[in-house]
């Protein structure tokens, strides 16, 4: 099969989403299919080839409500690009960002079979996003087929609420790589970060967005009484959007940072000024607690995956984490906010324990402080209880939620949905 994954980051940027669409699409390239990813220009991409997939770069941001910025040589290139790719199958990866968004009013003009992995609809409870969501009602039944994560959330409620057939309707959920979680890195960790070789070590991985929990883990780290312990937060700078310099989409930006309570570019900021005030504190002279914020390589930072003892993910917004499942396959036991379908995961893999969660009318969760804090000293002095939740999330990772069989399943359904024999 020919076939097109449309995302709005691809790697080497780091997040969730563009590992998720590396992962499918360099395991269909395995399985014998040709994949082109269309994805936003990064200049850190040195060739277009990577791991047999071909990249094609479109010098294009934004989404639908704040507008979107590039040349109209650029969008009409993307455009014509996917509507006469002569591609098997279209898939978008991800609502709300502009690979998609541009192609939704257009999809009757797509020749292949549709695909839509809408990841969440995170703005659905969203002013600005209103009126994407009223025209969204049509435009998620012209597709040939959606993938949702998760059994229960947001996205999935939305297309059986609008009348979505259920033959269009598949649940796949996330995973974790077999290729980088059962090998073994050279890579001597601790020692780049100065960690003792006997601390006991928390660690939290997620992009510096101030949606991922970071400044509630702190928080939590904190009140906990443990001593000896480095909390390592790893995460990404995320870079500034770009949007329309108009009098609109002023308006709908600042509109868009009061319900988001901000858009991130002050998260790493605000981290690093955590850090330094942590680890400056007296109180460190009795717990001998530390803070460390840094940004890793993948490599390192699946290397600090292996030796941690547990892993602190008190997100505020989430679709499907796959940090979780990362956990598990590390043989970490993850603690985790009732945020996206964490909830469903820890039922899935048995290889976490779910934060006491306040949630908004907008759909943001936030774990409780003090009540997180005990659970996280409880399991620190637990060791039974980790080993338990470490063998118990390996196991049904390795047999349900590898990125391997994951992919498999996204095969099939593409092959179902272009009538050829399946594997």
């Amino acid at each position: 099969m020919n076939i097109l994954h449309i995302v709005e980051h691809y790697y080497p940027f780091k997040s969730g989403m563009s590992e998720v669409v590396k992962q499918i699409s360099e395991n269909l390239t395995d399985f014998g299919h040709k994949i082109t990813v269309a994805t936003g220009f990064n200049p850190e991409r040195k060739t277009n080839l990577i791991n047999g997939v071909k990249i094609e770069e479109f010098n294009i941001s934004g989404n639908w409500a704040t507008g979107f910025i590039g040349s109209q040589i650029e969008t009409s290139r993307y455009i014509d690009f996917v509507l006469n790719g002569n591609f098997d199958i279209v898939t978008l990866f991800a609502a709300q960002q502009w690979g998609t968004d541009l192609i939704l009013p257009l999809l009757n003009k797509i020749k292949g079979k549709k695909v839509f992995v809408p990841t969440g609809f995170s703005g659905l409870y969203i002013p600005m996003f209103n009126e994407y969501f009223k025209n969204m009602k049509e435009w998620i039944r012209q597709f040939d087929c959606s993938v949702f994560l998760s059994n229960d959330y947001k996205d999935i409620n939305f297309a059986k609420e609008n009348n979505v057939s259920y033959d269009k309707i598949v649940v796949i959920p996330n995973g974790a790589s077999k290729k980088d979680f059962l090998t073994t890195e050279n890579i001597e960790i601790k020692n780049k970060l100065s960690i003792s070789p006997n601390d006991f070590l928390i660690i939290s991985v997620g992009g510096h967005t101030a949606l991922k929990g970071h400044k509630e883990a702190i928080k939590i780290f904190e009140k906990s009484k443990i001593k000896n312990c480095v909390f390592v937060i790893v995460g990404n700078k995320i870079e500034k959007q770009l949007f329309k310099i108009n009098f609109k989409n002023i308006i709908k930006l600042l509109l868009f940072s009061f319900f988001k309570r901000n858009i991130g570019l002050g998260c790493q900021y605000a981290c690093k000024h955590s850090e330094k005030k942590f680890n400056k504190s007296i109180l460190r002279l009795f717990d001998k607690k530390k803070l460390i914020i840094t940004d890793l390589t993948r490599e390192e930072t699946l290397a600090l995956y292996k030796i941690a003892d547990i892993f602190l993910f008190p997100s505020n917004i989430e679709c499907s984490p796959i940090v979780l499942f990362e956990s598990c396959a590390s043989q970490t036991p993850f603690l985790t906010s009732d945020v996206g379908n964490s909830k469903e995961i820890i039922e899935w893999t048995e290889g976490g324990i779910l934060l006491p969660t306040k949630k908004d009318k907008k759909g943001y969760s936030y774990a409780e402080i003090n009540k997180s804090a005990k659970i996280l000293e409880n399991i620190c002095k637990d060791k039974d209880l980790r080993e338990n939740l470490k063998k118990r999330g390996f196991e049904n990772w390795s047999e349900k939620f590898t990125w391997e069989e994951i992919s498999k399943k996204y095969e099939s359904l593409y092959l179902t949905l272009t009538s050829k024999q399946s594997r």
